[in-house]
């Protein structure tokens, strides 16, 4: 990152009270002095600076406590030392015990014990009491320390206002800050609502020299930059101007460059201060292993690791975290086998090492060793907090394992977090308990951002684009505004169904928004593209990213190249990717493959499979052998597919055997699909109940999809479909369209009432609908939740032929473009 950091900060307007004040600089006042007391201390009082100098605190408040009982009190120097022993051990409770024993004394405390006093309430988080010692002081005591303990009580304190306000009433009395005084004010800056003030003060404290002369100012300002406005450019610049830096201030920017997105500054920086000679520390590694995780750099990873271990750091439990989670998101193939380890050697755990390491096996779908890691952490000391029970629910295949996790977080006081709830929905919604998921989306007590796109993410996975619209349409009447992942989501949920009139109203009001270059954002529109059809809009969008296309763009846009059958197409990007230095991921081999099996290409198919572990370390899982099995089924090589299937290191599933099976039916190869093998599986599929699933088509019509079953007469416009229907059946078999019976399954007799029932196939029903509904030139749609059958596209290419119209069938493989009698998939499918 190349920042021009010469260039003039841009500095706000001061507020009226400071403008006015700041030009009369005032002096200090000058700093109060305390005479020692004419007569010596008593043994009481000398025994209690002995223990505080030995580092004895609670002997000190015992001989205390002896000499009060005694009736009599060290001096006033003897009961502040207490009171500073209490706040630098933070034992506050001993504190207030120290106060109220001075009081006791009916002494009158000076400035400085009252000073020490506001720090004490300031640190407990007590700012009241704070509050009432400052203004109880009155302006005899009240110097420069005690307004700056004040201001800094109110800025940590969640009072920023309150902070700002009184900073602006020391100007007014007079006061002129010092370091510690702007030092407090700026971190009452450092939010989003107070940072337009803080440019202010910024410009007061530039004009009285302490701008890049103190350290701790400095890093405030870097605080306010970054916290408040979000402005990285302006952190880096008082960064880069500040005199004096050290190991806090180099942990703090690239922490802030971590977390504001741009890991790779925060890297650069790093190597900086190795350059300088600063030795990192805890905080320091954690930030930097937060980097390398950010941009997935796995061999740099290692080599933190190694030096986080040559420093004597992996015993820090943030440093293990963060390890933790670096090879999960850096790792490849035993990634979680690393985390685990390094989880496993930490010496001791919090709740963060336990979450880290339960939210690593849930997002690799490890649910089980998920939930198994959370009974192991809630027998132990250690309490789960809301973002474990966030995880752990995100891992729950089942509604009852689930509602025991929420459960826990109701007894535990947590059900009404946003982030459980949030995670309850997404549970519920993959359960398939949508209507209990809306309930609980209803139930929250403050829906966030978070909350309206977890419920837009489930009604997408379950194909409810309607419902999520409508929801989208309520965020537009709260103060919540749509970001990428809102979108996204609308988007996958219109190419669920294959909604392209949907998924152009949404385009748009990206387009509106200002989002249309975001990356997410991109990756949705040419999936949603894709999906529904269009992948020409779908390239015009891929292409639109310019140099913002990551490996999940490219991967989408091979993915719509091999399943509308553009299989030169699909290698060719895969080609261009690899000169390109991208990193092929397992989802783009599955393009890869599926590209080759559609167009046939059986050497580069076994190519690619065997490349993929070799020279990118990528495990083939069930979908790559499922492509292989498909490949090799497809060209005839059925022995070979059957091969590959037995020396599979996992069981193979449905999917795979449904494969091979449809490859010998349509190779004719009735032997080999009776293996004792395939006998099994269908025997196992009888014993759980799994059914065939029933066949439907749907289509969308200006802006409504209409869904059709086989012979579905319950559409408004049935007598009209079914004639036109009827009109094509006759032109078409003169035409030399044959119906082929073989892919008849009810039990009929009469050839001709089989032709009859195969004529009103779903998808048959789809496309006449979509005839009579639309006009040229626009494509007709068609959508199917199988694969289409053999004599369903026979037909549609006469249809296309006779009508002159581009009809396009999405089914549950591919993509079919039927042009003038022609399909794109060479009738290989």
């Amino acid at each position: 990152m190349n920042l021009p950091l010469s260039s003039p900060a841009k500095i706000s307007p001061l507020p009226h009270a400071s403008q006015a004040l700041i030009s009369s600089a005032p002096k200090l006042p000058p700093s109060l002095s305390f005479r020692p007391p004419s007569n010596p201390q008593p043994l009481d009082g000398r025994l209690i600076t002995t223990h505080l100098d030995a580092g004895r605190l609670r002997d000190a408040i015992s001989a205390l406590d002896s000499m009060v009982l005694r009736g009599s009190h060290p001096d006033l120097i003897t009961y502040s030392l207490l009171l500073k022993s209490c706040i630098r051990s933070r034992q506050f409770h001993l504190g207030r015990h120290v106060h109220r024993r001075l009081e006791e004394s009916g002494m009158e405390p000076d400035s400085v014990f009252l000073n020490s006093l506001i720090s004490l309430y300031s640190k407990s988080t007590e700012w009241k009491e704070a509050e009432e010692v400052f203004w109880s002081m009155g302006n005899d005591k009240r110097d420069l320390v005690s307004w700056s303990a004040m201001i800094s009580c109110y800025a940590n304190n969640n009072k920023e206002r309150e902070a700002i306000d009184l900073f602006i009433d020391m100007l007014e009395e007079g006061f002129a800050p010092n370091e510690y005084c702007y030092t407090a004010v700026i971190r009452a800056c450092s939010t989003p609502k107070t940072a337009s003030i803080g440019d202010s003060v910024f410009g007061v404290l530039t004009k009285q020299g302490y701008f890049d002369s103190d350290l701790c100012v400095g890093c405030a300002l870097m605080d306010m930059f970054s916290k408040g406005s979000g402005d990285l450019y302006s952190a880096l610049k008082v960064f880069v101007k500040m005199i004096h830096r050290n190991v806090v201030a180099y942990t703090q920017i690239i922490t802030r460059c971590t977390e504001l997105g741009n890991p790779e500054e925060a890297l650069d920086l790093f190597v900086d201060m190795l350059l300088e000679g600063h030795v990192p520390d805890n905080f320091t590694a954690s930030a930097v292993l937060s980097a390398c995780s950010d941009m997935g750099l796995l061999p740099l990873g290692l080599q933190l690791h190694s030096w986080v271990i040559r420093l004597g750091l992996c015993s820090d439990v943030c440093v293990g975290c963060c390890l933790v989670d670096m090879y999960q998101k850096c790792g490849v193939g035993s990634s979680l086998s690393d985390s685990r380890k390094v989880f496993d050697r930490m010496p001791s755990h919090n709740v963060m090492s336990w979450t880290a390491i339960i939210t690593g096996y849930a997002q690799y779908d490890e649910d089980n060793e998920a939930i198994d890691l959370f009974l192991e952490m809630i027998q132990g000391p250690i309490r789960p907090n809301q973002f474990t029970l966030a995880s752990v629910l995100k891992a729950c295949g089942s509604v009852n394992t689930g509602m025991q996790v929420y459960g826990i977080a109701v007894k535990l006081g947590m059900s009404g977090d946003n982030c459980v709830g949030n995670s309850l929905i997404s549970m519920l919604t993959r359960t398939g308990r949508a209507e209990d998921a809306r309930k609980a989306f209803e139930s929250l007590f403050a829906k966030s951002l978070v909350s309206y796109n977890t419920m837009l993410n489930a009604y997408s996975k379950s194909s409810n684009s309607e419902e999520a619209l409508s929801l989208f349409h309520q965020i537009d009447g709260t103060r919540i505004n749509p970001d990428a992942y809102t979108f996204a989501s609308l988007l996958s949920g219109a190419a669920s169904v294959g909604a392209i009139h949907k998924g152009e109203l949404i385009h748009s009001r990206i387009v509106k928004s200002g989002l249309e270059l975001n990356e997410c954002i991109c990756n949705a529109l040419i999936s949603m593209y894709s999906k529904c059809g269009n992948v020409d809009a779908a390239l015009r969008v891929f292409e639109h990213m310019g140099d913002k296309k990551n490996v999940i763009s490219w991967t989408s846009m091979i993915m719509g190249f091999a399943k509308h059958g553009f299989a030169e197409k699909a290698l060719d990007t895969f080609g261009t990717m690899l000169e390109l230095g991208l990193w092929p991921n397992e989802v783009t081999f599955v393009a890869v493959l599926s590209a080759c099996s559609h167009a046939g290409l059986v050497s580069q198919g076994k190519r690619y499979f065997e490349c993929m572990r070799k020279d990118y370390g990528v495990t083939p899982k069930m979908e790559h052998y499922a492509c292989l099995v498909d490949l090799l089924g497809r060209s005839g090589s059925l022995l070979e597919a059957f091969e590959v299937i037995s020396t599979m290191p996992f069981e193979p599933d449905a999917l795979v055997w449904r494969t091979f099976l449809g490859a010998c039916r349509v190779h004719g190869n009735v032997e080999l699909g009776e293996w004792e093998e395939a006998a099994g599986m269908r025997k196992m599929m009888r014993m759980k109940s799994i059914t065939k699933e029933a066949g439907y088509s749907w289509i969308e019509v200006k802006g409504t999809v209409f869904k059709f079953h086989v012979g579905d007469t319950s559409h408004p416009l049935a007598p009209e479909i079914f004639n036109e229907l009827n009109g094509l059946m006759v032109v078409i078999k003169k035409m030399g369209y044959v119906p082929n019976t073989d892919f008849f399954l009810h039990d009929v007799e009469e050839e001709e009432e089989k032709e009859q029932y195969l004529f009103h196939h779903s998808e048959k029903l789809a496309v006449a609908f979509g005839l009579i509904s639309t006009s040229r030139p626009k494509p007709i749609r068609v959508f199917k939740n199988l694969r289409v059958c053999g004599d369903c596209h026979s037909a549609i290419k006469h249809i296309s032929k006779v009508t002159e119209r581009e009809i396009v069938v999405r089914d549950a493989n591919r993509f079919h473009h039927f042009r003038d009698g022609k399909c794109s998939c060479n009738d290989y499918w």
